[in-house]
Formats: structure tokens, sequence, C-alpha cells
């Protein structure tokens, strides 16, 4: 088994299961998160004590794309498996997920001040008016992207001012296959479950002083790429207990934004993880070594 993928929605347990894993076979810990990157910031980003391939690899100032992340987890991947271990690739950024575990074809990058331009624009118009004009350019793309999601409008229109569209490669964005066998687990947690784990969590992220984390943070400068960390600006601008509540409604909708992702991955594999760690990762092993006679096609559940 050359590969394993560990995904699910934040505070499913994704890194508590995958140590487990690692801790029984001979592996390596391979990150798939886009928050995780940056140094600096290891109680916002909820970093691994234990050695992960791809954490903390980047200064805050530092931009980081999917491309530069395919080639860095490709080159840790083989790595791993050329040392004859087992590479845990673990996240919960889909398409880093995806630029890991396969190879994305990835756009041309937009002309020089392209980005600022489109994000300007949006702010200056609203959501509305962008949308429209992403829908007058690239009406396949439009209709697959909310006018509110800021990131994917403007991204819409960097391609299409270069001729590109998004559609295609989100209907594309797994047909690729894997470079390598992979099996790939999808933790899932009931809602209500989650919901809780997600209140927990921030709360021991206070008690661990994540406020004074993100101002020392702040003080410097910051990329675009990791501005988009969730928390950033909320723990440094707002009190306490506003800045818990505006950040746990953050992240239980980029939870749910990610069980989307999970339902798309083809093949995966979907574990019930409303229960210890240990015991995740006992049944992970167990699938993976008989994973040739898990079924190929579509989502499963491991008691299926």
């Amino acid at each position: 088994m050359p590969v394993v993928g560990i995904f699910g929605p934040t505070a499913s347990g994704k890194t508590d299961v995958a140590e487990a894993l690692a801790a029984r076979v001979d592996s390596d810990l391979v990150s798939a998160d886009a928050m995780q990157v940056y140094r600096g910031l290891p109680i916002l980003t909820n970093q691994s004590e234990r050695q992960t391939a791809l954490v903390a690899i980047k200064d805050l100032d530092e931009e980081m794309s999917v491309g530069e992340y395919q080639g860095l987890a490709h080159r840790a991947i083989d790595h791993s498996i050329g040392r004859g271990r087992l590479p845990i690739v673990v996240g919960g950024t889909g398409l880093y997920l995806r630029a890991a575990l396969g190879g994305l074809v990835l756009p041309p990058a937009p002309e020089p001040g392209a980005r600022e331009r489109f994000d300007g624009i949006y702010e200056r118009v609203g959501p509305e008016a962008a949308h429209e004009l992403l829908a007058g350019r690239d009406p396949d793309a439009a209709a697959r992207i909310h006018p509110n999601d800021r990131r994917r409008v403007v991204r819409a229109l960097e391609l299409a001012d270069v001729g590109e569209s998004l559609a295609p490669r989100e209907d594309t964005l797994w047909g690729e296959g894997h470079r390598h066998p992979t099996v790939v687990f999808g933790l899932d947690v009931p809602r209500d479950v989650l919901d809780e784990r997600i209140r927990r969590r921030t709360e021991r992220m206070l008690a661990r002083g994540v406020e004074e984390e993100v101002r020392s943070a702040l003080a410097g400068r910051i990329s675009r790429t990791a501005s988009a960390i969730h928390g950033l600006r909320d723990f440094a601008d707002l009190p306490r207990d506003e800045a818990a509540a505006v950040y746990d409604a953050r992240v239980r909708r980029y939870a749910s934004y990610q069980r989307k992702w999970l339902r798309r991955i083809p093949g995966v594999v979907i574990i019930d993880a409303d229960r210890p760690p240990t015991e995740v990762a006992d049944e992970l092993l167990q699938l993976a070594r008989a994973r040739q006679r898990l079924p190929g096609d579509g989502a499963v559940r491991a008691d299926a």
C-alpha cells in the first residue's frame, strides 16, 4: 500500500487519527493543509507536534500556490516511498489533497496585477455585479459559483481574462487518477458532535494563547494567501467572546464545505470517526492492508 490519504472536515480528528496510524507502521506524515504551511501560527492552524512534511515551511509574508505545493508534495511522497515507508497524506484542503495524490493540470498564471484588479472590482461593485460580470464572460463558471464566494469569483474572472474557464477544471478535478496506488479515507462525524468539537477546540486555543499568537503575527507583513487563514483577524480585532463566536461560525461553514468535498472524492472509504482515534486508526490499517477487496468506484462506507 504505497499511499494513504486521510480527509475530513475540520475537527473530525484527522491529525489524531493520522498520528495513531503512523505509530503503527513505518510511515511519514505529509500535510495537505493550506493553512499549516505557514510558520508562526501553530495554535491557530492546529499544527501537530509530530514531524510532518510541508508544515511550517513558509513565512507569513510569503505567497503559496497550489502549483508550488504540488511539486513539494510529490517529492515528499516519492521520497517516503523510496525509503520503503508509507506516506500518510492528511489534511482538510481538498485541492491540496488532490494535488498531492494526483497531478493537477494547472491553469496559466494570471497577468501581473490581474488578481488585484479583479479583487478591486469585486470590492468596488459588490458581489452581485461582479458575478454578473463573470456571467457575461464565462456563464458556465458563473453557474457554479455563488456571488458571495469572493475568492472563486475573482479566480474565475482571472481565468476568463486569459481565455480559460474554471468550469471544466472543476468537472475534471478528480479525473486523472492517482500517481501511486492509493486509498483515501474520509472521516465522518455527526454534525452536532462536530460542532461541539469545534467549540471545545476554540476554548483550548484561547487557553493556549491564540490571541497573543495572532497579534504577534500581525505585527509583520502578511501575504495574500496567509491572510486567508481562518481567525487571523477575528482573534486580533474582536473581544474574546465575540471572536470565539465569529470564529466558530466561520469554521462550521468551512466544515460544511469540506463535507461536500469529501463526497466528491472517487473511491473514498467513509469511516465513522465518532470514537477514539486509536480505534479509527486500527480500522484504517486493517482496510488499507485489505484494499484489494474494497470497491473501486464511488464513495463507500467501511461498514457497507
